[in-house]
């Protein structure tokens, strides 16, 4: 079971760190990411980190990279991710996803309920 929080209404400009609690696997037993869907648009891939078995990398959409950062909390059993300066386009819902795979190939198999963001002055 995926559950996504830590949504809600920031300030353009803040940051927000978005959780996903991970049960009845290893946060890292599979290659893991986040998804967002804004109003009237698609689903599209935020990130996706493989597992440390392989090389615990990740992948970033690239017109938002270096402003997000997705993470492995193993004590927690979580998978994070962090968007910072945040702007009025990231208003969307955010949903944590998993691969059927070590890596980040193809597509996910399991998805969250998904959180909202809203970014508002």
């Amino acid at each position: 079971q995926l559950v996504e929080s830590g949504g809600g209404l920031v300030q353009p400009g803040e940051s927000l760190t978005l959780s996903c609690a991970v049960s009845g696997v290893s946060v890292d037993r599979y290659a893991m990411g986040w998804f967002r869907q804004a109003p009237g648009k698609g689903r599209e891939e935020v990130s996706c980190i493989r597992t440390s078995s392989v090389d615990g990398r990740s992948r970033y959409l690239e017109a938002e990279k270096g402003r997000l950062t997705v993470s492995r909390d193993k004590a927690k059993n979580t998978l994070n991710l962090r968007i910072d300066t945040q702007k009025p386009e990231d208003t969307a819902v955010y949903y944590c996803a998993t691969w059927p795979s070590y890596d980040c190939d193809g597509s996910p198999d399991y998805w969250g309920q998904g959180t909202q963001v809203t970014v508002s002055p």
